[in-house]
């Protein structure tokens, strides 16, 4: 089968496409035929040798797939042969098929193409943990997403909004109306603007209960500054550095929790806990009209390299497609 190769760490011309061997399905596992994936910052991290993925020979990248079950291990129940499904993966999911546990593959929203839900499972997955299963958001609350025109800030605007909360964001300037419209309650451009203070302003000086946070570095102190009193920060990234210095006095007073949170390194079990939930709470979203997934360009496979040229730009706006399957 073909997969994307990290043939060694660098940029993004290590990345090859090359024929690797085939998984087998083990006791409760399914093989699926993987139509499309996405791509992820922890790819381009995983590609630089600076986010491990699980032992592989060779290494494919990939943090989530969806596709049709082709075959199935001992014990499978859940599915069956033609089923489709998506779902988060430790690596693998920039390949023709993977393997994954019945449990954690989750079913495609009714009605939605396989190149569509490729797209969903690594930053919905990621964002509603984040803010609803760790931060505690709930309705009524306000919650600060950084990076919101990332693919994870795309997914958690709308999510907040399901849940009934408000969202603030911060973005770059071009892309802020498209935070807006996704809807955001107030969209500040970063560059210009102080969104601690407009944080302040918008909420009378309470702050916000719940902070989403891709960047890290200095925005840790000035976190705390726009978080309410007994709120949480929720550390899902380290786009600006992995190293903070933060006022210990301001979590004190604010009785803050900061929560350090990866999908990846979790045991199966919290995994298939959390996909298990994501397909009972957030999957009909989709089908209903209320979710929607935010392509900013597709790319086939074999154009990998080009793909990771382009989010190194920092220029989209949502997900950076992949469609694996062969045409």
């Amino acid at each position: 089968m073909r997969a994307a190769v990290i043939a060694a760490y660098g940029g993004p011309e290590v990345i090859q496409v090359a024929d690797v061997p085939e998984p087998v399905p083990g006791p409760a596992e399914v093989l699926v035929d993987v139509a499309a994936s996405a791509l992820n910052r922890a790819d381009l991290l995983q590609r630089m040798g600076l986010y491990p993925g699980p032992p592989m020979d060779p290494e494919v990248p990939g943090l989530e797939f969806a596709g049709r079950v082709v075959a199935m291990g001992d014990g499978v129940t859940r599915w069956g042969v033609g089923d489709p499904v998506m779902g988060i993966t430790a690596g693998g999911g920039h390949a023709e098929r993977l393997v994954i546990h019945q449990d954690q593959a989750v079913r495609v929203p009714r009605n939605m193409d396989l190149g569509t839900a490729g797209a969903i499972p690594e930053v919905f997955i990621t964002a509603w943990d984040a803010l609803v299963l760790q931060g505690g958001l709930s309705a009524g609350g306000i919650a600060l997403v950084h990076a919101g025109a990332s693919g994870v800030g795309t997914a958690a605007i709308q999510l907040c909004r399901m849940a009934g909360a408000e969202v603030l964001v911060t973005a770059s300037a071009g892309k802020v109306d498209r935070c807006l419209s996704l809807g955001a309650t107030r969209a500040v451009d970063y560059a210009s603007e102080d969104w601690v203070a407009v944080v302040a302003d918008h909420t009378a000086g309470r702050g916000v209960d719940v902070v989403l946070d891709v960047v890290g570095a200095d925005y840790l102190d000035r976190n705390l500054d726009a978080l309410a009193v007994g709120g949480t920060i929720v550390q899902v990234g380290v786009m600006g550095g992995g190293s903070a210095t933060f006022g210990l006095g301001k979590m004190l007073f604010r009785r803050a929790t900061l929560v350090g949170t990866t999908l990846r390194a979790r045991p199966l079990e919290e995994k298939v806990a959390v996909s298990r939930a994501f397909e009972d709470r957030v999957v009909p979203e989709f089908e209903d009209g209320r979710l929607e997934v935010v392509v900013d360009r597709r790319y086939p496979l074999a154009d990998i390299v080009e793909a990771h040229a382009y989010m190194e730009t920092n220029a989209s706006v949502g997900k950076i497609a992949l469609d694996v399957a062969a045409s």
